[in-house]
């Protein structure tokens, strides 16, 4: 039955999490568009000239991004952040066995650091999972220190168009997310007291030779449809095949099936004076003395 949520696309964080904790085995296989975008996203840091001493990669998964942090600033402390600590555990496996990643369990809407203790947060495809985008980077940017940079990559609102226009063929459930407009995370910044935001976007589109492979990926790293919206029984047999039959319009001349992923990619610099907010708890940051 349909949820009665004022909200259908208001994202459940524990299935959120299930669904990641789930992945973490299986999250590297199928993660090959993670991995473009992840490595697109951290070859922008060439143009940006710092030597932060702290970085936390925020939805870090399995460390991928966390690793090459550490690769590019040799003297920094790396931390990566997830709400699954499957995904944590992995990270933390990341590196050589004299440097590794740190890792921390943790929600990315309430960070559990002091204030003003990073100099640069990265976050390679989190966002979308957050359903209050101001409250997060109102979060955010108490973390980072003044003129400190955050640096990410998400998805917008023509992602995966094909596979929500089938579903909706099928039925009034929500299938997949709603993902946020370029020009609306860039409101979010400055609302949350980000300046000189910058964002552009751009289009990928991987094909399938069947769209149960589609399926298959998006379940092998846990991007699963977490939307209050969702059905929340079984889908069925019938229901899937009635989808793939209407996948069916979007097939290609070579026989392939699209999918479209619309990738945002911001940074925005954290204000040389930040409004003040003391958070009850915390995890201080303190360099190894090993």
């Amino acid at each position: 039955m349909r949820s009665n949520t004022a909200n259908p696309y208001l994202l459940d964080k524990h299935k959120t999490r299930q669904g990641f904790e789930r992945a973490a085995e299986t999250y590297d296989a199928n993660a090959l568009l993670q991995r473009e975008i992840g490595a697109r996203l951290l070859e922008r840091l060439d143009l940006i000239k710092m030597q932060p001493e702290t970085v936390l990669d925020l939805g870090c998964g399995t460390g991928m991004v966390s690793e090459h942090l550490l690769k590019r600033y040799k003297k920094a402390r790396v931390i990566g952040v997830d709400l699954a600590l499957n995904m944590v555990k992995k990270t933390r496996q990341r590196g050589g066995w004299f440097r590794k990643p740190q890792g921390v369990c943790a929600d990315a809407a309430s960070l559990p650091f002091q204030p003003q203790c990073a100099d640069m947060l990265v976050s390679n495809l989190m966002l979308q999972w957050c359903n209050d985008l101001p409250t997060v980077f109102g979060e955010w940017v108490q973390v980072l220190k003044p003129n400190g940079l955050l640096m990410f990559a998400t998805f917008g609102p023509d992602t995966l168009k094909e596979l929500r226009a089938s579903w909706g063929q099928v039925d009034g459930f929500t299938h997949t997310s709603r993902f946020p407009d370029m020009h609306d995370v860039g409101d979010a910044l400055l609302q949350a007291g980000f300046r000189d935001p910058v964002m552009d976007m751009e289009m990928i589109t991987l094909t399938y030779a069947d769209v149960r492979g589609l399926l298959r990926e998006l379940k092998g790293i846990g991007a699963n449809n977490a939307t209050s919206g969702r059905n929340h029984g079984l889908t069925g047999k019938a229901r899937l095949q009635a989808c793939l039959q209407a996948y069916e319009y979007f097939r290609q001349e070579d026989g392939l099936y699209p999918a479209t992923y619309e990738v945002v990619y911001g940074h925005a610099w954290a204000p040389t004076l930040l409004p003040s907010k003391l958070p009850e708890k915390f995890i201080p940051i303190m360099r190894s003395t090993t």
